[in-house]
């Protein structure tokens, strides 16, 4: 049965829009795991747009399921993450002008990079994830470099705007599933999922992991964090 972990980023957006205290992400994260998430994630980018390094450490102490930390492969995120320690961390692509990340980790580009940084975190008793596209490529240097996990960037399948382009992405989807199980890899998958195509990924079977955010937290806004987040809970693990 496959595991939610809840990210909760855009409640931080919410209260850094005006500078204030509220909304509350550590609150949320703890309202997430009452409803059963799995786990919570958080993004601390490095333009501190939204998730602070106080989320960060307080999160660390106060959740009870497992903190996934997703940060930009910078010697900063680093020396953060060994001194925190979260469950998992997940390397991902970072530009400051986006509005959200826009593509997977190019592992074969960067991975003389990325070897000493994974050595570093695994060193340190972390679980490391790199957020990939769905491409064979990036999974074997994924694997080659000692990583525990990737977790598939489902973007593409999501922005599809034809049933025709949805399953070319989803078949790219699922043969890079079997492709990182077939080299042990834990295999997560996230972004762009919600309540409407969530589903037709978790029928491939083969994911340990999904991690989404701005669909649950936009439907909490309507009706409730613990709400939202069993209604996903149930949609991922009910395939």
């Amino acid at each position: 049965m496959a595991r939610l972990g809840v990210n909760i980023d855009h409640v931080a957006t919410v209260r850094q829009a005006r500078g204030v205290a509220e909304p509350d992400p550590v609150t949320a994260a703890s309202l997430a795991e009452l409803a059963g998430a799995d786990g919570i994630t958080v993004h601390l980018r490095e333009d501190r747009r939204h998730i602070q390094d106080r989320d960060v450490e307080l999160l660390r102490k106060t959740v009870k399921t497992r903190l996934n930390l997703e940060m930009a492969a910078t010697d900063e995120m680093v020396g953060i993450a060994l001194k925190l320690l979260p469950d998992c961390v997940t390397l991902v692509p970072e530009k400051r002008e986006e509005l959200t990340t826009e593509g997977g980790l190019d592992v074969v580009r960067y991975r003389s990079a990325l070897k000493g940084q994974i050595e570093l975190l695994r060193q340190g008793g972390i679980t490391v994830s790199l957020f990939i596209d769905p491409d064979l490529e990036q999974i074997k240097a994924s694997h080659r470099l000692g990583a525990d996990c990737i977790e598939i960037h489902t973007g593409a399948y999501c922005e599809a705007h034809t049933a025709a382009a949805r399953r070319s992405e989803l078949a790219k989807i699922e043969v890079a599933i079997r492709a990182g199980r077939k080299l042990a890899l834990g295999v997560n998958a996230g972004h762009g999922l919600n309540y409407q195509n969530v589903r037709e990924v978790a029928a491939l079977g083969g994911v340990e992991e999904f991690n989404i955010g701005h669909s649950i937290v936009s439907r909490a806004v309507l009706v409730g964090m613990e709400r939202a987040v069993a209604e996903m809970a149930a949609l991922v693990r009910g395939a």
